[in-house]
């Protein structure tokens, strides 16, 4: 009886008839649910393709002086359907060391392998002046990235996402190594992959260029979701020293699921919270690169925990189980 009051005491969750469904026997249903919304990126991938930015693929960037603000998005729909190439835009401000005096700027990144013609940027500053009447905007310099640089750019972001991945692999193998902490650091990572190609698609939808924001986005869910796995196996860990045999492998898993699971749902909704409001901020003050920056995150909070909770330990245990009936054999 002891052993049932510890269990019911350990989460409030295990109150709710979510007590009886058991995470194991239902993680090839949340697999699925993951191949579809990774078909579904597939799909928006194809349609709409993959757009690097300027600061990966090299490009052109203007920089035009405003007064006061202007809307970013119409620029943007300007800028593009002029050019005819993709563009990402941004309104910057600065003070002047002398006076004073607050200076705003746009910003237009343009991307290609190629600066742009005397010709192609008169015609932009025209129709940017007849769109922007009373804004005003002058160009004040136009600058080419080599798309050298660019690559490089790209290559130092990967190279810190792959550090990254192996140190979570090296730190959970070393954590859990009572409990086959390899294998557990292997499906980690396979999660982790899981998360960050959703949350990649997430871009796509938005047919946003790919910038330095995805390294960003992507090395934020890494930190989140390994959190919310780590949690996991360490309520594992500590009941397989508790139950000893008296538990099967994916009874273990699916109480420590559970016991873990208020404080899951509880961390994430606190954090998702707090990157809404940072994005509903960006959305009404116009900042784009919150606006990029927070919704991604926010489906990578979902996804991270979504997969912490059904993919991780429950195919790790099923990974552990064919593994011991091999060695049977």
């Amino acid at each position: 009886m002891s052993k049932i009051n510890t269990e019911l005491l350990s989460d409030p969750i295990q109150t709710i008839p979510l007590k009886k469904f058991s995470f194991y026997k239902s993680r090839w249903r949340f697999l699925a649910i993951s191949l579809v919304l990774i078909l579904c990126g597939l799909a928006f991938s194809l349609i709409f393709g993959i757009t690097l930015d300027i600061q990966f693929r090299g490009g052109s960037l203007l920089s035009y002086t405003i007064s006061g603000d202007i809307d970013l998005l119409e620029a943007e729909r300007v800028a593009e359907s002029t050019l005819n190439l993709p563009v990402s835009v941004q309104q910057t401000t600065s003070i002047q060391a002398e006076g004073g005096k607050q200076v705003n700027a746009l910003v237009i990144s343009v991307a290609g392998n190629r600066a742009l013609s005397n010709d192609q940027q008169l015609q932009l500053n025209d129709v940017l002046g007849k769109a922007f009447p009373e804004s005003r905007p002058e160009l004040l310099q136009s600058t080419l990235v080599d798309p050298f640089i660019g690559r490089e750019v790209l290559f130092n972001g990967l190279l810190a996402l792959g550090i990254a991945s192996i140190l979570i692999v090296l730190y959970v193998w070393i954590r859990f190594r009572t409990i086959s902490g390899a294998s557990a650091g292997v499906f980690s990572l396979l999660c982790l992959l899981h998360d960050v190609i959703i949350s990649f698609f997430v871009f796509v939808a938005m047919r946003q260029p790919l910038d330095e924001t995805v390294i960003a986005v992507v090395l934020s869910i890494l930190g989140w979701s390994v959190n919310d796995t780590i949690v996991i196996f360490d309520r594992i860990r500590e009941n397989e020293q508790l139950y000893g045999k008296d538990k099967t492998l994916p009874e273990l898993v699916d109480l420590s699921i559970k016991q873990s699971l208020s404080r899951t749902i509880i961390t994430s909704v606190c954090t998702f919270l707090a990157v809404f409001i940072a994005y509903i901020f960006a959305v009404v003050y116009n900042i784009k690169s919150i606006r990029i920056f927070a919704l991604p995150l926010m489906v990578g909070i979902v996804v991270g925990s979504y997969s912490s909770i059904c993919l991780a330990t429950p195919f790790w245990a099923m990974w552990k189980i064919r593994r011991s009936k091999q060695a049977a054999d």
